[in-house]
């Protein structure tokens, strides 16, 4: 089946529910994307599963999406292993009150899907075993996956590009890409330099290059040959 032939399926399965089925980008893996209201979540997953026609029998991910305002978009992607095709199933939930159905006792691979969703944009999964933290500890407060919440690593020092939702402004220029793990110059060594020396070269070590200095011989006037001694300290050739 097509993509479009895919989504007009889900679609027909759960009528007289209102959904809306659409292709996502991609090209060559474009999938059908299918728009359910909340209360149909469920049914939309089950009517993918047990049609014949589309036999989605493998769970494949699930997560969300922060839509700000008018809520968050949860995601689910199934895989028919018969068929060779998939469906997006997508439902908006409201910001306010974020809930939807659990689907583990559909797909039981979902559990973790859920769990993570949870604890990363808020989103309560009603009838889900047990929603325990996943890959945050305990005492973590807050969802970092949503768009209001500031990384703790941008309060600890300012990004020099546009900043999180909630900061008071953008602060300055990008920084010139180096590759991962060389220094920027300047940060080489342990030698201090002195504040403002090193200009652009300056780093969290003061790091001027800790290189001794090596004399240089002068540099002979032009037209002239430089003298070299003789060999065994004679200032004279031979007789």
């Amino acid at each position: 089946m097509t993509p479009e032939e895919v989504g007009r399926r889900v679609v027909a399965l759960l009528a007289p529910v209102e959904g809306t089925a659409s292709v996502s980008g991609g090209q060559g893996y474009a999938r059908a994307t299918v728009d359910v209201p909340p209360s149909s979540w469920a049914d939309a997953l089950r009517a993918a599963r047990d049609d014949a026609e589309l036999a989605c029998d493998f769970f494949d991910w699930l997560s969300a999406v922060d839509e700000l305002v008018t809520g968050f978009d949860v995601v689910a992607h199934l895989w028919s292993t018969r068929h060779r095709h998939g469906v997006l199933l997508r439902t908006r939930v409201p910001r306010e009150s974020p809930s939807v159905v659990s689907v583990v006792g559909l797909y039981p691979g979902a559990a973790w899907h859920e769990r993570e969703t949870h604890e990363m944009f808020g989103i309560d999964f009603t009838g889900h075993p047990g929603l325990a933290p996943l890959l945050l500890p305990p005492e973590f407060e807050g969802h970092p996956l949503r768009k209001e919440f500031v990384l703790a690593s941008r309060v600890a020092k300012p990004w020099p590009g546009a900043k999180e939702p909630g900061e008071s402004e953008a602060g300055g220029g990008r920084r010139a890409v180096r590759p991962p793990g060389v220094p920027a110059p300047g940060e080489w060594g342990s030698t201090p330099t002195p504040a403002g020396a090193a200009g652009a070269g300056e780093g969290p070590r003061g790091g001027a290059p800790a290189r001794p200095a090596r004399e240089r011989p002068a540099r002979p006037a032009p037209g002239t040959r430089a003298v070299r001694p003789a060999e065994g300290g004679a200032e004279g050739g031979t007789a």
